[in-house]
């Protein structure tokens, strides 16, 4: 019962912060922060089940919410027909000639004959020389159809919600062909392997521009929830602006962010419940019995690197699932903002933060320090100003120190860290040991 109550403290003290912002700033900058809180409360959910459950270190977060960003672009955008019409046929043709050079080195695989690797070589060689051969025509012609505004293929023009799923089957796929080639090694590999995977697609998403046009971003993707200019134009919405006593500009700014954050908190109900059913069922026990004693646990019967792969498909499902959350807010797919400090350090912090092992932790972490991450800078500069204020307006130890309030966010991160892992070391919500 004291645990529980100091949750809830806790719990209580986050909404009495973003209440605190709602108050000092804006209610609608509070709805933002809640809203991001919620998808990165979602994303340390996922690392959470593969840490915490089972101990898997996965460093290629960025990589799988990514997975989870274009999954936004290949559903919910609108097909351009004209692509299609000068190179669409030459991708699905390169695509079959993939498939089928898989297809034979699966085959030829199964046979045991003298000079077997060579074959097999010649095969994925030819395989890769007679799809690059269809391949690179199509890309030339679809980039360059109406490059200022298309340039791609487009998607299925298929309400955005659907993205959530295919996002999160994406990053699922990304995390079986991870997981089948470095978890049955040492556990240094998987941190490698998704290190460098995430590192590759956020380079391909950044540079195959007929996919998701690449850096030159894309742009007005539709909105699960209305727009804030439809409200606006509504009679019967200026009238309840009018009663409460606001503009329809900042009613309806507020609304929209209501609807999204409705619409997150769903997802992050759902997930939460289904992690502690998990975690509380056998399959959850067994796990934390192989993250515990891997050796016993296998002595036991369990196999071990089958339920590694299991537990890491699902936490990357999760977390290619908020990545297309993440697009779905932003309404426009950017893959030059994926870096490592914003999808994975942060993420983790949350873990470490809020306690791994703990779903409830996880949640707590990501509000926690998703809410000192925008508000450290804000935080920081009127702190400067007001140490500085004695000073003369052009002192240069006081402009100095007024610039440097940008780095505030770094500096926190690192210092609540450090004050965590020293007097929490288990994470503010730890876990329960039963």
């Amino acid at each position: 019962m004291i645990g529980v109550n100091r949750n809830l403290i806790m719990f209580g003290l986050m909404a009495l912060m973003l209440s605190a912002v709602g108050f000092g700033q804006s209610w609608s900058l509070a709805l933002a922060i809640v809203n991001l809180c919620l998808i990165s409360a979602i994303m340390a959910l996922g690392v959470n089940i593969q840490w915490g459950y089972a101990g898997l270190f996965n460093v290629g977060v960025m990589g799988f919410a990514a997975l989870g960003g274009v999954a936004g672009v290949l559903v919910s955008s609108q097909p351009v027909p004209g692509a299609w019409a000068v190179g669409g046929a030459g991708i699905l043709a390169a695509g079959g000639v993939a498939l089928v050079t898989i297809f034979a080195v699966w085959l030829v695989t199964r046979v045991h004959f003298p000079f077997r690797g060579v074959v097999i070589g010649i095969v994925i060689l030819a395989g890769f020389l007679a799809a690059r051969a269809v391949f690179d025509p199509a890309v030339e012609a679809i980039e360059g159809y109406q490059s200022a505004r298309y340039g791609y293929l487009g998607g299925l023009g298929l309400p955005i919600l659907f993205s959530w799923f295919v996002g999160g089957a994406l990053a699922a796929g990304a995390a079986w062909i991870v997981g089948k080639i470095s978890l049955g090694l040492r556990s240094d590999y998987l941190a490698i392997a998704t290190l460098g995977i995430s590192e590759i697609i956020v380079a391909m998403l950044k540079n195959e521009d007929w996919l998701a046009r690449g850096v030159k971003n894309v742009t007005g993707l539709p909105r699960p929830v209305p727009y804030e200019v439809d409200l606006q134009q509504a009679v019967w919405f200026q009238d309840l602006a009018q009663s409460l006593g606001t503009s329809s500009v900042d009613l309806s700014s507020i609304v929209v962010k209501l609807s999204y954050a409705a619409l997150f908190a769903v997802v992050l109900l759902a997930v939460l419940w289904l992690s502690e059913t998990a975690l509380r069922s056998p399959w959850g026990r067994m796990m934390r019995a192989i993250r515990d004693n891997e050796v016993a646990a296998g002595a036991m019967g369990k196999d071990v690197t089958k339920r590694h792969l299991q537990v890491f498909i699902l936490g990357s499902a999760v977390i290619g699932m908020a990545g297309a959350m993440l697009t779905t807010l932003d309404g426009q797919f950017t893959p030059s903002s994926y870096q490592p400090l914003r999808f994975t350090f942060v993420i983790w912090v949350m873990v470490i933060v809020g306690g791994s092992g703990n779903n409830w932790g996880a949640v707590l972490g990501g509000f926690l320090i998703w809410f000192l991450w925008v508000e450290a800078e804000p935080i920081g500069l009127w702190l400067m100003d007001t140490l500085t204020s004695g000073m003369a307006i052009e002192n240069p130890l006081r402009l100095h120190l007024i610039k440097s309030a940008a780095h505030m966010r770094l500096m926190t991160m690192g210092l609540v860290l450090l004050l965590v892992l020293r007097f929490a070391p288990q994470g503010l919500i730890p876990e329960q040991k039963r």
